[in-house]
């Protein structure tokens, strides 16, 4: 056999083992976040047995998709163990078999509490994890009688089935005889008040699970989950150190077979594939805002992707970030200085690879960019630098009010909300392990793909504005990471020379990061018609076209295989003027040149007139047009903001149904419910 032909059925070998072991082949440490359920170390996944092995008394279980619940179930596990002394473990809905779960009183006497932070995803869908702890409710759990539960819901306002999960968590272990402590909470992103509705939330429900359940209050006092150590044995050239890998997978590949395993996946939230980034363009034609098209070359893997699919990419946070938090904490001359991070408990996650470095942990993996919440600024009084530092932070941590006026208003990160407390004093009394488990994990962000799959085997393309904005409140740029990652790509790429406001370590750990991001695909049903001849109309202003641009390249691809028949295409697209950011304004003429009479754009620029024109006054305008498309069974999409834009598109809709059926308000809204129940009416909103 040919040594190349043998590489290859190797690669392929090894690919095959990779899969059927669900990518553990080289794993060492976990991706989830610390004080998590550690299923590889407990070995069995019965819930109960873990939890009579480790001692544990009551459980903190998380529906996530994006890791938010997971960090709010995580600070409730923390808080509750130090307050009232119960050994309690955090676990992943997916990471542990129910089995026995009605039998937990029987089997753990002194069980105490049962906590479920429930996310909803989609249209009132339960999050991936947590899709088969709902199974078991419905089909297998006959009784849950005697278990005391409370349950915090993240929902957000914007969706029409706002918080749907948290409610069908609390109906269904009622339903099953368990016992809600409290009220639901409900956390709401789409008010931007998701901290503070969980601080509320858990003041209240600490008070009554005290009360009810009859326990001993102690002062929250810091009680580390791990142990960070410095290591003066290895340097940054240690081969086994991580400097910012995704996952050990890619420090521990050391021959070419292992390296091309890397690219066969699977692929997912903890594993993903090293995409090269082939090619970047800008789109808007602006000195202040950007645009950047992206393509990603899947050519080299088993990676694919079906049109109106996400993509997630693995960022890293800016040199600048980094730089102001390793000083505020004083960690600037040991920022290459390695560090082993150890579980103090055998049931608790490793939340990144280890060892690494302090700059490692800050750049690559945990979120130092976001906004700081007031639970955190609490939480961390007890390593102020000085009294004075701590009077300060007690007056703004103690006010919901006080707190939004000097931090949340000014957009301040954790670096910038450390520096104001302490006036520029270093804080180095704050343990490591402290920032470890209190700043969560630096999450993917997704992308609507803005490629066709039919047309593009090989590439995803995504279209990203980028994130910078100086609102009136703050001193500073408030960036996105993602985007500013992305910009500094298209900068190095095409040679540009403008000054940026945030630079980018661009060759990442050993150089593997050249030109490539990590990235992996979250499937959607967010899809064309089955069936080619059905009529489309789609609204997406701004970014909002980027599925769009997938769809229409999809039929244009069609038409050229010969399909005979392909339905019509009514695209509503806006943004603010024609020659500033009209995004992909030639293809829509090349795609109007090909499709002919079955593809129609109609353009809304809301700031070229006195009175500015979105994309319901168009749909309004063309009233007649949207009708006929929808007696004919077409199928309406929306993509982009969720809170203004595609409520509004509802009621133009809502408003062109009653017009031109002439029937009562009540009566069109329930036609357009119906286009939603036939899934007709779909939506990817952010």
């Amino acid at each position: 056999m040919d040594p190349l032909d043998l590489s290859v059925l190797l690669a392929i070998l090894l690919a095959i083992i990779a899969y059927v072991s669900k990518g553990r082949l080289w794993s060492n440490t976990s991706a989830a976040n610390t004080v998590s359920f550690d299923k590889s170390a407990a070995g069995s996944n019965d819930l109960i047995e873990i939890m009579i092995k480790s001692g544990k008394k009551a459980v903190v279980f998380y529906g996530s998709q994006t890791g938010t619940a997971e960090d709010y179930a995580i600070k409730f596990t923390k808080e509750f163990q130090s307050k009232f002394k119960i050994p309690t473990m955090c676990v992943d809905l997916a990471d542990v078999s129910f089995e026995n779960f009605q039998f937990i009183k029987e089997k753990i006497p002194d069980f105490k509490l049962a906590a479920f932070f429930m996310a909803t995803y989609g249209e009132g869908e339960p999050t991936d994890n947590a899709v088969e702890f709902f199974d078991y409710l419905e089909n297998e759990c006959e009784s849950l009688e005697g278990v005391d539960y409370v349950c915090f819901g993240l929902g957000n306002n914007t969706y029409e089935f706002y918080n749907a999960i948290g409610k069908k968590t609390v109906s269904s272990l009622n339903e099953k005889g368990a016992n809600l402590i409290g009220t639901l909470g409900l956390g709401d992103d789409g008010k931007g008040t998701m901290d503070e509705d969980y601080l509320e939330w858990k003041e209240s429900i600490f008070d009554i699970i005290k009360n009810q359940l009859n326990l001993e209050e102690s002062a929250v006092k810091y009680e580390a989950a791990i142990e960070v150590s410095e290591n003066p044995e290895l340097t940054t050239s240690s081969p086994t150190v991580s400097l910012g890998e995704p996952n050990s997978h890619y420090i521990n590949a050391k021959t070419d077979d292992q390296l091309n395993l890397l690219k066969f996946g699977p692929f997912d939230h903890t594993h993903p594939y090293l995409a090269p980034i082939q090619k970047t363009k800008e789109l808007f034609n602006s000195t202040e805002r950007h645009c950047i098209h992206a393509e990603f070359d899947l050519s080299q893997t088993n990676l694919k992707y079906s049109t109106g699919d996400h993509v997630a990419i693995w960022p890293s946070n800016s040199n600048e970030k980094v730089d102001a938090l390793l000083s505020i904490l004083g960690l600037v001359a040991k920022r290459n200085v390695v560090i082993d991070l150890k579980s103090l408990d055998p049931t608790v996650h490793i939340p990144f690879p280890t060892p690494t470095t302090y700059e490692t942990a800050l750049r690559h993996y945990l979120e130092i960019s976001g906004p700081v919440s007031r639970q955190f600024v609490k939480s961390i009084s007890q390593f102020c630098p000085d009294e004075s530092t701590l009077q300060e932070l007690s007056k703004i941590a103690d006010s919901k009010t006080a707190f939004h006026t000097a931090i949340t208003e000014k957009y301040f990160n954790v670096a910038d909300c450390l520096s104001f407390l302490s006036h520029g004093v270093s804080w180095d009394k704050v343990p490591f392990s402290f920032i470890v488990e209190s700043i969560p994990k630096l999450q993917p962000r997704y992308y609507s793909i803005s490629s066709s799959s039919l047309m593009e085997k090989q590439t995803i393309h995504i279209t990203a504005v980028v994130e910078q904005q100086k609102p009136e409140t703050s001193a500073q740029y408030v960036t996105g990471v993602t985007t500013n990652l992305l910009l500094n790509i298209d900068h190095n790429q095409n040679h540009r020379t403008t000054p940026l406001i945030e630079t980018y370590d661009l060759e990442g750990p050993r150089g593997l990061f050249h030109n490539k991001l990590p990235i992996h695909i979250r499937r959607s049903t967010f899809k064309l018609p089955s069936n080619p001849t059905t009529p489309v109309i789609m609204v997406g202003p701004g970014t909002g076209a980027a599925p769009f641009r997938g769809f229409i390249r999809e039929k244009v691809k069609q038409l050229e295989n010969g399909v005979p028949n392909i339905g019509e295409l009514l695209f509503f697209f806006g943004c603010r003027s024609s020659t500033e950011d009209f995004i992909y304004k030639d293809e829509w003429t090349e795609y109007s040149k090909k499709l002919d009479t079955k593809f129609k754009l109609i353009t809304a620029f809301s700031r070229e007139t006195d009175k500015k024109v979105y994309v319901q006054h168009k749909l309004k305008e063309n009233a007649k047009l949207v009708i006929d498309l929808l007696d004919k069974g077409a199928f309406f999409y929306v993509c982009g903001d969720a809170a203004n834009m595609a409520k509004s598109v509802q009621a133009a809709l809502i408003d062109i149904y009653k017009s031109e059926k002439n029937v009562t308000e009540d009566i069109a809204s329930t036609m357009v419910k119906q286009l939603r129940v036939n899934n007709r009416y779909q939506e990817d909103v952010w």
